[in-house]
């Protein structure tokens, strides 16, 4: 397995958002998730999901919520050649978090915590990976990390994201940029 990583956030990417997931029967998984992730392994890359959880901030669910779902949820991409290879969250959020949950994260994105976690633990070189996600906090954390690329999937946001990206309207557009690009580039 080569050092770079396909990082992916979760809710409007690998799942389709629906505002505070935390139950089985309402996970969709994004339509080119799949096979996103089984071209990515194939080509190299390891798969980390990387995502804010600021329902669990609000109180809304609990942490253990949160692990149930994404042990069904990892369950369900194993089942489609999908193995994942880590998973990391913020369960902060500075403003609307309640009790220990109220404060700034260096994990919180646009904060890089875990993405350099990912790098530190898996052995990633941030250089060669690439970010996937939905919203603008997404780009600014992968272009503060100095990933190579990041991708913005159009239709959760509505502002425009300042940074480096590039917009596509489907996951298949990041599967075929990831299939014309030259290894070691």
């Amino acid at each position: 397995m080569s050092g770079r990583a396909l990082f992916l956030d979760r809710d409007g990417v690998v799942n389709v958002e629906v505002g505070y997931l935390h139950r089985v029967e309402d996970v969709r998984f994004v339509d080119g998730i799949f096979s996103l992730c089984r071209t990515a392994r194939r080509l190299g890359y390891r798969l980390i999901v990387v995502t804010n959880q600021a329902g669990i901030a609000r109180g809304y669910y609990t942490e253990e919520d949160f692990e149930r779902l994404m042990a069904w949820m990892r369950e369900a991409l194993r089942a489609e050649d999908v193995e994942l290879d880590a998973v990391y969250y913020c369960p902060f959020h500075p403003e609307h978090g309640i009790g220990r949950y109220k404060r700034e994260h260096e994990d919180r994105k646009p904060g890089t915590g875990m993405l350099l976690r990912g790098a530190s633990e898996l052995g990633v070189s941030l250089e060669e990976s690439v970010l996937v996600g939905d919203r603008c906090s997404d780009i600014a954390a992968a272009n503060a990390a100095g990933l190579r690329q990041a991708f913005f999937v159009r239709g959760t946001e509505t502002a425009e994201c300042a940074g480096s990206c590039i917009e596509v309207d489907s996951l298949a557009e990041v599967e075929r940029w990831l299939m014309q690009e030259p290894v070691g580039k």
